[in-house]
């Protein structure tokens, strides 16, 4: 396996240079979003710089602007392993969600079925229970192993019935860090005659994503994980989005993206597939391959990287006295998680953790993710929550070990130690 020159990755990333008080930053808030590369930054810029327009305009920069776009759908198809006219932009993936959720709803009867889990970010949940309320559905709830966050299939196969008319459910769990398995999942929903939502959020990151060979019927994600602009992206199976009602204006030529859309923002997602194809060569992609295959290339490089540095991680933080890790902790199961702890610390909350990183340097996340009903079920909605740690390719060692002193230090009531301090000078390299 090829190893990444994270060294002159680091380097495309301007925010990666951040030293406020002199200290090097240290950016673990990755599931939250990622930082981005310049060459995003640059198509952009270069969007209002020379293609600033709106659609369907007789004249140049409108015709740039639409290229732009038609190109920007067709690199999100690539990532995703599906056709440039399955895939819908949108804001984000939750606003795309609600609004897919009307369509599909829109085909429901009173006493239908629906699954949703409780592991899941709010996003794949709230849509489809709000529909529910209006068609007056049936809410099954696949309930997560809390022991290690994870769901089981037979307790799927047990909710499924004939009246079973949509799955909703994670690639993987923002919170916690949990790979679903999604091809399994669909199949399971399809001999029932089921859809298949799938919120691949968290999941794309980290993972080579194939909407295909899942059989998924719908996979949602949002640019900004990857390492690109605030803009979310929709894989739908061409069959059922054609059979969907759609709600749009009358001249609007797609029908699932209503109103102008943010075309700087697809021009930021064409740069960010742009950088993940770099990575594809750097990785060992051969000089021809499709843009595809650099993709894939890419990601396996990058899962590659990053579960070596969650494993410095993890052995780190579950030496500290008091600190629970939640989620999948056997190293012999990581194949089914991401990079991303989730903990707590005796006698301190997540708040406190998170905002003594963030004092020191270090960005991390704390509450519930919007994974409210994992958060509520683990027992800890009325206690702040969990700590998140969220690790990506640009991550270092040197920042795990820093990170892993300082949580050390924290939950042993003292201030950061002379290791934390030093490692600090040296988290860059």
């Amino acid at each position: 396996m090829t190893t990444l020159d994270i060294d002159a990755l680091r380097q495309r990333f301007p925010a990666l240079a951040l030293s406020p008080g002199g200290r090097p930053f240290i950016f673990l808030d990755g599931p939250g979003g990622t930082q981005v590369p310049d060459t995003v930054i640059e198509a952009v810029a270069d969007y209002y710089r020379t293609s600033n327009a709106n659609h369907g305009g007789a004249f140049e920069t409108s015709r740039r602007s639409d290229a732009i776009v038609a190109e920007a759908h067709a690199a999100l198809a690539d990532l995703l392993g599906v056709d440039t006219d399955e895939v819908i932009v949108g804001p984000n993936m939750t606003t795309l969600t609600f609004h897919l959720s009307r369509s599909i709803g829109a085909g429901l009867e009173p006493g239908d079925e629906i699954i949703l889990t409780g592991l899941d970010h709010a996003a794949n949940v709230d849509p489809w229970l709000a529909v529910a309320a209006d068609r007056d559905l049936v809410v099954r709830w696949w309930e997560p192993d809390l022991g290690d966050c994870t769901l089981h299939l037979a307790d799927l196969e047990a909710l499924l019935s004939p009246r079973t008319r949509l799955v909703a459910v994670g690639w993987a769990s923002n919170a916690v860090g949990t790979i679903n398995p999604i091809a399994e999942i669909a199949a399971a929903a399809h001999r029932v005659g089921a859809l298949v939502y799938v919120d691949a959020v968290h999941a794309a990151p980290h993972l080579v994503l194939d909407a295909r060979a899942v059989d998924a019927d719908f996979v949602a994600c949002s640019v900004y994980k990857f390492f690109g602009p605030h803009l979310g992206a929709v894989y739908g199976r061409r069959s059922i989005l054609a059979a969907l009602r759609a709600y749009k204006v009358r001249p609007a030529e797609h029908r699932f993206e209503t109103g102008t859309g943010n075309f700087e923002g697809q021009a930021g997602a064409l740069a960010a597939i742009g950088y993940l194809e770099d990575v594809g060569r750097m990785a060992g992609a051969p000089a021809g391959s499709t843009r595809r295959e650099r993709l894939v290339t890419a990601m396996g490089a990058i899962r590659g990287v990053e579960m070596e540095l969650y494993r410095r991680l993890h052995d780190g933080l579950a030496s500290i006295r008091g600190l629970s890790l939640r989620g999948i902790t056997d190293p012999a199961d990581f194949e089914r998680r991401t990079p991303t702890a989730a903990f707590t610390i005796s006698g301190f909350s997540a708040a406190q953790v998170a905002g003594r990183l963030g004092d020191e340097g270090v960005a991390a996340w704390d509450g519930d993710f919007y994974a409210v009903g994992l958060v509520e079920r683990l027992g800890l909605g009325g206690a702040g929550g969990l700590v998140r740690l969220g690790l990506t390719h640009y991550n270092t060692r040197a920042e795990v070990d820093r990170t892993v002193d300082l949580v050390r230090a924290i939950a042993a009531g003292a201030g950061p130690t002379a290791e934390a301090v030093e490692q600090g000078a040296v988290a860059n390299r």
